[in-house]
């Protein structure tokens, strides 16, 4: 399995990340109080952050090229935002600076075990607009793939998939936060990488708890059931499903099969875990590997984001895959 194509002298794919930009104020605490409770023995770090930046992030510490199409304040935040890309190898020219409004801000609440609850201040990204994407064209189209969250407003989605298809570049939805897309418009999503929680929301299903503890043969049920549903939305997209400590599932449409996830593997905070896998398949796509091994790679990054604190720490760079996927 050939990992990245970072020797000198190669081409590098072009990944085009749409997406947010914030800063994230993580608050690691004991517990999560209840209402109206105060508790005093938090510990708190703030950083870059956002799901976009993240994975472009992501994409360029692994070997390709990033491109970020984003929105940030005209505020110390957003200035504090560019030197951060530049250091990281992020092509930010497409970053719009937003009068009046503020950078996104992520709060987010890290418990021992590692989850996290977050709420989301959108600030400039609200102001994010379908021509500052068009603006973009170009960019998209000299892309290998386009991938997409879904912290920006709904019509940035969608326009970002409409200027790929127009350019036939390849796109890869990341729905998170989870939102439908409007009807008709499920065909321009060549990958889709829900977790379980959004596949129910993009599928139309009920919401319903995940158990993160059911055994491997009671998860493959869900995920069969989860993804026979997705299918009958995104007819021609490839499909992959998150399983956490199961790793993934792929329907390559109509061939489905596991990729379970490394051994062993203690998690200390899953902020950004999504992040980073997303940006590993996507370089994996670009760099021609087939789904399978692109998912494993992905699999095999978010299994190392959630063995460190913070997100910007946890993109990982190709060495600290390595250990992962053998």
């Amino acid at each position: 399995m050939v990992l990245f194509m970072s020797e000198p002298g190669v081409h590098r794919p072009l990944v085009t990340v749409v997406g947010g930009y914030g800063v994230g104020m993580t608050v690691r605490t004991s517990r999560v109080p209840e209402r109206g409770e105060t508790i005093g023995d938090a510990v708190f770090s703030a950083g870059p952050g956002g799901k976009g930046s993240n994975q472009a992030v992501g994409v360029a510490r692994l070997g390709a090229r990033a491109a970020l199409v984003s929105a940030v304040g005209a505020d110390t935040l957003g200035a504090d935002a560019r030197p951060f890309w530049d250091a990281e190898h992020v092509d930010h020219s497409h970053v719009v600076t937003v009068r009046d409004a503020a950078t996104m801000v992520g709060t987010i609440l890290v418990e021992p075990d590692g989850e996290n609850r977050i709420i989301v201040s959108p600030g400039a990204l609200d102001h994010l607009t379908a021509a500052d994407v068009r603006a973009a064209a170009t960019t998209v189209a000299g892309s290998d793939l386009v991938l997409i969250s879904q912290e920006v407003p709904e019509e940035i989605v969608v326009e970002a998939l409409r200027v790929a298809r127009e350019n036939g570049v390849r796109t890869q939805l990341n729905p998170a936060p989870g939102r439908a897309l409007p009807p008709g418009t499920e065909h321009l999503v060549d990958v889709l990488t829900p977790n379980a929680s959004e596949a129910r929301l993009l599928a139309g299903l009920p919401a319903a708890a995940e158990n993160d503890h059911a055994d491997a043969d009671a998860d493959q049920r869900e995920a069969d059931h989860l993804l026979d549903a997705l299918r009958a939305v995104y007819t021609g997209a490839v499909l992959v499903l998150t399983r956490r400590r199961h790793g993934a599932v792929v329907d390559d449409r109509g061939q489905r099969f596991a990729v379970p996830a490394p051994a062993g593997v203690v998690p200390v905070d899953t902020t950004g875990a999504g992040d980073a896998f997303n940006a590993a398949v996507a370089v994996g796509l670009v760099e021609g590997q087939p789904v399978a091994d692109a998912v494993r790679l992905g699999v095999a990054a978010g299994a190392f984001a959630v063995t460190r604190h913070e997100v910007i720490p946890g993109l990982p760079h190709p060495d600290d895959l390595r250990p992962y996927l053998s």
